[in-house]
């Protein structure tokens, strides 16, 4: 798979870079009476292609001039370290102990200063309740001000409770689904889950459509809460 960082910079016209500033751009149109800044990033279940969409969501937003942090709040299995090239012996489980400054531990990608990663530090035997701590409130709290958007890599919410103790705090959640893969039902049972704690359900990623002229993967894409029914659709 071609990398989408890559085709934002060097290839800015193919779909695959498009799909991802049509996303910024929908992003950037959410919220009316409250600017959408904290964005809880998950699935329904695992594979689904959740950390690649925060990771060149990232990209593409910091692109744009914006002050951007990425957290890896998937504490069972983090791949934010892996997907920006990063060390992973401090993070966010180390932060939500010691009661440090945040700050410290964040680290500045190397191609956008205005881009830092929180990777998740060393797996703990708890992760449910460190993200559901009043630590964890106050860090995105912290960050929503300082920062214009803040990104989270959660767990699938059908397997694991962590995504679901993390989106009430957040402004808002974005689901990804692998097209072709994920059922129905458990895309259904994803959303049923999150209306349960009245998470503000952004819109569905819909990840890994083929793309049959050359053969890249990129991003169809339905946004908007799911009343409204709208659509926004890459051109092939």
């Amino acid at each position: 798979m071609v990398m989408a960082r890559n085709l934002i910079l060097s290839d800015p016209k193919s779909p695959f870079a498009e799909a991802f500033r049509a996303l910024r751009t929908n992003l950037q149109f959410t919220g009316i009476d409250k600017k959408v800044k904290s964005i809880l990033i998950t699935s329904s279940l695992p594979n689904e292609g959740k950390s690649t969409v925060v990771k060149n969501l990232a990209y593409s937003v910091a692109l744009t001039g914006n002050k951007v942090v990425v957290i890896d709040g998937d504490l069972r299995n983090p791949t934010v370290h892996k997907s920006f090239n990063l060390p992973n012996n401090r993070g966010l489980t180390n932060l939500l102990i010691d009661e440090g400054d945040y700050e410290a531990y964040l680290n500045v990608d190397n191609s956008y200063d205005n881009l830092h990663i929180l990777t998740s530090g060393p797996l703990p035997p708890n992760p449910t309740e460190l993200l559901g701590s009043n630590k964890m409130k106050k860090l995105i709290s912290l960050i929503r001000e300082n920062y214009d958007y803040l990104f989270i890599d959660s767990p699938p919410v059908v397997t694991v409770t962590d995504a679901v103790v993390l989106a009430p705090v957040v402004d808002g959640v974005i689901l990804v689904v692998h097209a072709g893969k994920t059922e129905i039902e458990a895309a259904s049972r994803a959303k049923e889950i999150l209306e349960s704690v009245k998470a503000n359900i952004l819109g569905v990623v819909l990840n890994r459509v083929k793309e049959s002229r050359n053969g890249y993967y990129y991003y169809y894409y339905y946004y908007g809460d799911h009343k409204s029914q709208s659509k926004k659709r890459r051109k092939r």
